[in-house]
């Protein structure tokens, strides 16, 4: 590594009264030195500018006046409604008990059990403070100014922040009218300054999950010295025959990369973990851009306590799985359009009328994700907040 001396500059002589210098000198000295101040006063880069802000999905709000007695529910952020596993907060409180230590920074047994619940080797795994955070990482390792991200749209509202803040430009391929990935279309896009693209199954907010075969083929079409993220947050509500796994592929294509979470299925939202799977070299790329010691203690021993957990968190799945099937039926009953929706939420293409349905929601209690001018996506949650949403979807179907 070369690294570069700035030669010793010269400071220009300043005046002080009584050493030579009259009170105009002194005066002079002082505006212009001023105006360097001015001037001079530090600026992000320009690149930060064009970041568009990340927009949470809305918590409850308090209640005033008549209906201040109804309840309030989430189903705007995704998030597990159940309570974590006693098996799992026992060993997060374990971990909580040395907080004043430092994490692992090696995050070794995280690692350990992921390896064996993947069958893959340690060093083809990173972790870091969820998949966003990874995603981060990954982009700023590969890209830069004159790189070109490339993903469909709608998808996971990150990705457009990260290739900004890496600088790079975001290249956004239209999702099909079902609301899937438009491989051809995505391969079109590819240009020489594409770095990385982006798949994300099931698509978020808009719900379809890509097959095992069409991923294959999209990624044995994808330049290899191009990286392909395959975003697999919601893997584990997906329920079509021919499950796309983007691990099965690292075999066969050393630029595929898998990013998965703890933040989902498994109900760890709050302790922020997630993990990817890749070739080595890409994979000491992305440690190599991480943060020291982000991946707290206590994410770390809930991570590997609820790998040892699979059972009791699949019946979970499950049963999120089967209510998720009860709200569509009830959904396309009452007369609404929505595409395949194999992750842990629905998505209602709504247009133009998505604010009045966002407002007829918060108004019965129901806290939803809009896109203004696009549709809302809603959260499968606790059975009581689905009934309730429900009724109001109900209400506006007519």
């Amino acid at each position: 590594m070369t690294t570069r001396v700035r030669p010793r500059l010269r400071r220009p002589a300043v005046a002080v009264a009584g050493v030579g210098r009259s009170p105009i000198d002194r005066t002079a000295a002082d505006r212009l030195r001023l105006e360097s101040v001015l001037v001079t006063t530090p600026q992000p880069r320009a690149a930060l500018a064009k970041v568009p802000p990340y927009v949470p999905g809305k918590p409850p709000t308090a209640r005033v006046g008549p209906g201040s007695e109804l309840p309030t529910y989430k189903l705007s952020s995704n998030e597990n409604p159940y309570p974590p596993l006693p098996g799992v907060l026992a060993e997060a409180v374990r971990a909580a008990e040395t907080m004043n230590r430092y994490p692992d920074m090696g995050i070794t047994a995280l690692y350990e059990a992921l390896a064996q619940h993947l069958g893959v080797t340690s060093d083809r795994l990173a972790a870091g403070t969820g998949s966003v955070a990874l995603l981060y990482h990954l982009i700023q390792a590969y890209c830069g100014p004159d790189d070109e991200v490339l993903y469909a749209w709608r998808s996971f509202e990150a990705y457009p922040i990260a290739t900004a803040v890496a600088g790079a430009t975001a290249v956004q391929v239209p999702l099909r009218e079902d609301g899937e990935h438009d491989f051809p279309a995505m391969l079109a896009a590819i240009t020489e300054r594409t770095k990385v693209v982006l798949v994300c199954t099931p698509n978020n907010p808009t719900g379809p999950a890509v097959t095992a075969s069409a991923l294959r083929d999209f990624v044995s079409r994808v330049p290899s010295q191009v990286i392909v993220v395959v975003d697999e947050a919601y893997r584990e509500f997906v329920r079509i025959e021919d499950r796309a796994d983007a691990v099965a592929l690292l075999a066969d294509f050393g630029n595929v990369v898998a990013m998965r979470t703890f933040a989902k299925a498994y109900g760890l939202a709050g302790l922020r973990c997630g993990y990817l799977v890749a070739a080595p070299p890409v994979v000491a790329a992305v440690r190599a851009c991480s943060l020291p010691f982000g991946v707290s203690s206590i994410a770390q021993a809930a991570a590997v306590a609820s790998l040892a957990r699979e059972a009791e968190l699949s019946e979970r799945v499950e049963a999120l799985v089967a209510e998720r099937s009860r709200v569509i039926a009830a959904l396309r009953e009452q007369g609404l359009k929505l595409p395949d929706a194999q992750g842990n939420f629905v998505w209602l293409p709504l247009g133009a009328r998505t604010a009045d349905f966002v407002a007829a929601a918060e108004a019965a209690g129901i806290m939803v994700r809009p896109f203004t001018g696009e549709g809302v996506r809603i959260s499968i949650g606790e059975v009581a907040g689905n009934d309730v949403f429900l009724r109001v979807a109900a209400e506006f179907a007519r």
